[in-house]
C-alpha cells in the first residue's frame, strides 16, 4: 500500500534522509526496515556510526529546499506516494525520493526509454526522431538523458505527444548547454526527474544512477547507436536486471558507433526497425512485478539492541569477503552463512561509515 497523504513532516524526513551522504537507496531502505520511519531513523544515525561522524543536513536547509522546489513548480515525490512512477517503484532499490519539474502525468502512461550515442550519425538521429514520433503517436511517453545526439533526437519528436528527461543534475541544471532550448521547452511541455537536489552539477559518477532511472521508468529499452564501451550499454544492463525488454537497432559493422547494438542482438535484445517490431517486442515481453514499498519497508520486529554484538562480528567477516571490485550484495551474505537480518544490518552500518560502496544496482565493494 502507498500512503496517499504525506505531511510536510513526513516529506521533510525522508528529503532528509535522503540527502544525508553515505545514505544510499539500499541504506535508506534498511533503515526504514529497522526503525519504521525516517524519523527514527535520523534519531539512530549518530548510534550506529559511534567511531564516525555523519553530516545530516539540518531541517532549515532542507526546509528551504522545499520552499525553492515548490516556488520553481518542482515537486518533490517520495516512494510512497501514489504519485511516485509505478515502474520505478519496481526497481530494488528505488530512489527514495525523485524531483520532477513538469508533467507528472508523463510518467504514469506507458513509457519507452530511447537512448544511444552523444557523437550520432545523422541517419541515427533521423530513426531515432521518426521511431520516437511514432510511438509517441501510439500513446507511449518517450524517456531518455537529454544528451546530444539520441536522446535530444528523441525528446524533439515527441514535445506534443509528451517526452520524459532524466537528470544527473538537480532538475534545474541544464546540461549540456547546447541543449538549453530543449530543456526550456520540456520544462513546460513534458517532465524532467532527477534524484538530485536543486542546484547540483554531475559529475561522472552520477550517470549511472540516472541511467538505471531512465530504464527503472521505462516498460523497456531502445538502442539506437551504442560503441562498444558506451555508457548507453550501461542503461540496457539496467534494464535487463529490472527484467525490462531491451531492443537494438543494427548497424553497419564498419561503423564503430552501431558495434554495441549489434552486440546487444548477438546476446538476445530484440531487433528493431520500426516502432511496429518496439510495440510487439513489449507485447511479447512479461511485466516487472510491482511491489508496494510498504511491504518492503516493514519488517518483523527484531530486537537489535540485543543483537548488536553479532552485527559487530558479521561486519569483520563481511569485510573479508569483500574487494574494490563490486559483488552481488546476495552472493556475498550467502558466502557469509550470517542470517539475513545480521548480515543487511552489518552491511547498512559498514554503508554509513563510508567502508563500503554500494553500485546503483545494490552492489558492493570496498572503499579505499
Amino acid at each position: 500500500m502507498t500512503h496517499p497523504h504525506f505531511s510536510f513532516q513526513e516529506r521533510r524526513d525522508w528529503l532528509r534522509l535522503t540527502r544525508t551522504p553515505t545514505v544510499g537507496p539500499v541504506a535508506f531502505r534498511d533503515l526504514l526496515k529497522r526503525f519504521k520511519t525516517a524519523r527514527n531513523a535520523l534519531d539512530a544515525l549518530p548510534t550506529l556510526i559511534r567511531k564516525s561522524t555523519i553530516n545530516i543536513p539540518t531541517l532549515d536547509s532542507i526546509e528551504a529546499e522545499m520552499e525553492q522546489s515548490e516556488a520553481m513548480g518542482v515537486k518533490i515525490i517520495c516512494a510512497d506516494e501514489p504519485d511516485y512512477p509505478t515502474y520505478l517503484r519496481a526497481v530494488n532499490p528505488c530512489p527514495p525520493v525523485i524531483s520532477v519539474l513538469g508533467r507528472v502525468e508523463l510518467l504514469h502512461q506507458p513509457c519507452i526509454a530511447i537512448v544511444g550515442s552523444r557523437n550520432a550519425s545523422a541517419i541515427g538521429q533521423r530513426f531515432a526522431r521518426q521511431i520516437a514520433g511514432e510511438l509517441g503517436d501510439a500513446g507511449y511517453t518517450i524517456v531518455s538523458g537529454l544528451a546530444r545526439g539520441i536522446d535530444a533526437s528523441a525528446h524533439a519528436a515527441t514535445i506534443r505527444t509528451g517526452t520524459a528527461g532524466v537528470l544527473g543534475g538537480g532538475v534545474d541544471h541544464i546540461y549540456p548547454k547546447q541543449n538549453t532550448e530543449l530543456f526550456e521547452i520540456m520544462r513546460e511541455r513534458g517532465a524532467l526527474i532527477s534524484e538530485s537536489p536543486l542546484g547540483y552539477r554531475a559529475t561522472a559518477r552520477d550517470f549511472p544512477r540516472r541511467n538505471r532511472i531512465i530504464s527503472g521508468l521505462s516498460l523497456g529499452v531502445v538502442v539506437i547507436e551504442a560503441a562498444e564501451r558506451s555508457g548507453t550499454l550501461i542503461t540496457a544492463r539496467y534494464a535487463l536486471e529490472q527484467n525490462r525488454e531491451v531492443m537494438a537497432a543494427p548497424g553497419s559493422p564498419l561503423d564503430p558507433r552501431t558495434k554495441g547494438c549489434n552486440r546487444l542482438i548477438r546476446q538476445g535484445a530484440a531487433l528493431i526497425e520500426t516502432a511496429e517490431d518496439v510495440i510487439a517486442a513489449l507485447e511479447n515481453a512479461p511485466r516487472p512485478s510491482v511491489y508496494e514499498t510498504d511491504e518492503t519497508y516493514a519488517s518483523p520486529d527484531f530486537d537489535w539492541e540485543q543483537a548488536q554484538t553479532q552485527i559487530e562480528r558479521a561486519k569483520t567477516t563481511l569485510l573479508n569477503l569483500l574487494s574494490p571490485s563490486p559483488t552481488s550484495r546476495d552472493e556475498v551474505i550467502r558466502v557469509s552463512q550470517l542470517s539475513y537480518p545480521i548480515a543487511s544490518a552489518a552491511l547498512m552500518e559498514l554503508e554509513l561509515t563510508g567502508e563500503l560502496h554500494v553500485e546503483p544496482n545494490g552492489n558492493i565493494g570496498l572503499n579505499f
